[in-house]
């Protein structure tokens, strides 16, 4: 008997994927990183390392700290900068049948214009606008924690947008579903989250964090319930196409947030300890669906039943 044909492929705003998992900003490098280890035809994107307008040397170490099922992180988004980017490493990137999404982080909103509008410009799919980074020009304070920020920042950078936008939240708010909600009507394509959670570590023996930092984002299996939680919540209440991330590290985790109502995920930790971990939860994601007789990942995006 010839074995049900499943369609792995999803659309994103336009974005269209061969399968729905992407290799998550800042845990995937370029992908050169991951070329010796897998094919990365076989996944279907990868967000590149946060990019900033510079070249960026990130935070001093220690900067990585490892907790109980998890991870703590300051790089601090070294990075070339987005023109060496540009130059260097879409070219390596367009050798293969995978979809480019570039993250950018910034400390001003012109900052993300910038590099919004160069990019626009460039051979890469999709932008992902990481707004978890502080505005130097408002105290600091980060500008996807309020509705009046992320509402002012994707307006704006819609405006020299050419890709299709997908706006990355961070979890560190009081209410996802308010910020979502902004940044769908301020013209976002699509969301991704969960950004890291703030965290810290503390060395008991010397009486100080253990991240030069002091504080750091916690990602990995840890963050998953909470992560499925946002995602649900957020799926719930806008129209737009939701990718989810957070902890996940088997076909099985992707499927929860799929159910959730995720369109897509982005595998982020799990590259650490697993460097074929994008297309093992691709794998499980098609075993699942074959498990149940469902024809196309479709079948299952947001059909969650509530006890």
């Amino acid at each position: 008997m010839t074995e049900k044909t499943v369609d792995l492929s999803v659309d994103i705003a336009g974005l269209k994927l061969k399968n729905p998992v992407i290799g998550a900003s800042g845990t995937f490098g370029f992908g050169r990183e991951f070329a010796d280890y897998m094919d990365l035809n076989k996944i279907g994107g990868i967000s590149v390392k946060g990019l900033t307008l510079e070249k960026r040397q990130g935070n001093r170490p220690p900067r990585i700290a490892e907790t109980p099922a998890g991870i703590l992180n300051s790089v601090g988004l070294q990075n070339p900068g987005v023109k060496a980017f540009i130059e260097d490493e879409i070219p390596f990137l367009r050798k293969y049948d995978t979809k480019i999404i570039a993250n950018i982080a910034g400390n001003t909103i012109e900052d993300y214009c910038e590099m919004a509008a160069q990019l626009s410009d460039a051979d890469i799919d999709a932008i992902e606008l990481n707004v978890s980074c502080p505005n130097v020009k408002k105290g600091c304070v980060a500008f996807g924690n309020s509705p009046g920020g992320i509402s002012e920042i994707t307006s704006k950078v819609k405006k020299y947008c050419k890709k299709p936008l997908i706006v990355k939240l961070t979890p560190n708010v009081t209410d996802i579903k308010e910020i979502a909600v902004a940044a769908e009507e301020a013209g976002a394509d699509a969301l991704s989250l969960i950004n890291t959670i703030l965290g810290m570590a503390i060395d008991i023996h010397k009486k100080r964090p253990i991240l030069a930092n002091n504080m750091g984002g916690l990602s990995g299996p840890a963050v998953k319930p909470i992560a499925v939680r946002m995602v649900y919540e957020v799926a719930s209440v806008v129209k737009i196409p939701v990718i989810g991330m957070g902890g996940i590290s088997s076909g099985e985790d992707a499927v929860e947030f799929m159910l959730a109502g995720a369109s897509a995920v982005m595998v982020g930790t799990a590259n650490f300890i697993n460097p074929t971990a994008c297309y093992d939860v691709v794998e499980g994601i098609e075993n699942y669906l074959r498990m149940y007789n469902h024809g196309s990942v479709y079948e299952i995006i947001g059909k969650l039943q509530l006890n």
